[in-house]
């Protein structure tokens, strides 16, 4: 990695939360901005501050995880958020989602899972456990809307790629089932980004599935 990844941490954890720290410091290639138990003075602790992912707590008292994530979208859209969490319900995830998170995962998931999330989201993915896929396209398809109107011009190409997201397959995933390289995968998914108008995996697989696009 030739650039530094400059991650932020909520967590009210304090042991998690240090553990984290200390794993980022010690990953060549990574560095903890800072580390914060709560989000009470969340733009305060962004602002002017280096930072490309927030690594987020979906649980913490007074302003949630959530509700953290959709005030750091609105003020800072070029910061990524990864949601973290002990749980996997249901509404938790469909509110992270659609709160504008990059990605979430489980506090079980292992320090070098840890590290090649934060890698995926920084290079446009959407990491999430497969059973949080399956949980994730079981809500949008509970929600399925009318078919869209509108024509975004998809290439087949495009189509394939946006398909294999909304099963919650990798980039490399993608790469090997197409048999084309990882870089062409990317070019397709800025291409989908653009014609979908959305920001990031997760709308644009919410996008795919409510309008019935694939």
């Amino acid at each position: 990695m030739s650039k530094i990844l400059n991650v932020v941490v909520f967590e009210d954890n304090r042991h998690l939360r240090e553990s984290l720290q200390f794993l980022l410091n010690l990953t060549p290639g990574y560095h903890c901005s800072g580390a914060y138990p709560n989000c009470k003075n969340l733009l305060e602790n962004l602002k002017g501050k280096d930072c490309d992912i927030c690594l987020m707590d979906i649980e913490m008292p007074g302003i949630s995880g959530i509700e953290a994530t959709k005030i750091i979208k609105k003020n800072f859209p070029q910061i990524s958020v990864l949601i973290q969490t002990v749980f996997s319900d249901d509404d938790s995830i469909f509110q992270a989602i659609c709160a504008g998170a990059s990605g979430y995962i489980l506090k079980t998931t292992s320090p070098d899972q840890y590290i090649e999330a934060l890698s995926d989201v920084q290079s446009g993915g959407a990491p999430m456990t497969p059973s949080i896929a399956r949980r994730v396209l079981q809500l949008f398809k509970s929600n399925v809307l009318t078919p869209s109107q509108e024509d975004y011009n998809l290439t087949e190409k495009e189509k394939q790629v946006l398909q294999k997201l909304t099963e919650g397959k990798s980039y490399k995933m993608i790469a090997d089932e197409l048999t084309i390289s990882i870089e062409t995968i990317k070019t397709h998914i800025k291409n989908i980004y653009s014609k979908l108008h959305v920001h990031s995996a997760p709308e644009a697989v919410a996008k795919a599935i409510q309008e019935r696009i694939v």
